[in-house]
């Protein structure tokens, strides 16, 4: 259980970026998985680092999702943005554009924006990826 000063260094040092947030373009900052929005859905865990305009982007997100065996976010789905997915731990299966590959760690996924795309962990153990996808 965090002490309530550690409650409140956070906060102080979470400030700037909720302000630059408010403000409206993502602050220059670096964050640790600690620092990140976490999010617990029933896949498994995903956390926001990065949410919203840079000095040359309309929309930028940055995170990263711990997926449960056997498990996907959603079904393949699309969206204006463009996205990269970067494996680190464990194996499953991306679709790009009706492509399905097999991955493990180290695999990296690009895919432009509107085309169909999709993650499913086929391992026994969690999956982890970073996502970014971004708006010009």
């Amino acid at each position: 259980m965090p002490k309530r000063r550690d409650l409140f260094k956070a906060a102080a040092f979470l400030a700037p970026f909720a302000a630059a947030q408010g403000a409206g373009k993502l602050p220059d900052a670096t964050l640790g998985a600690a620092q990140a929005k976490l999010v617990k859905e029933p896949f498994g865990e995903n956390r926001i680092y990065f949410d919203g305009p840079t000095d040359q982007l309309k929309s930028m997100t940055a995170g990263s999702l711990r997926l449960n065996a056997g498990a996907q976010p959603h079904p393949p789905h699309q969206h204006p943005e463009e996205e990269f997915v970067l494996v680190t731990e464990g194996s499953g299966e991306i679709s790009v554009d009706g492509k399905v590959t097999k991955v493990a760690a180290g695999a990296m996924m690009y895919c432009a924006g509107n085309k169909v795309h999709g993650i499913v962990n086929t391992g026994k153990v969690p999956m982890t990826f970073y996502y970014y996808k971004w708006k010009a």
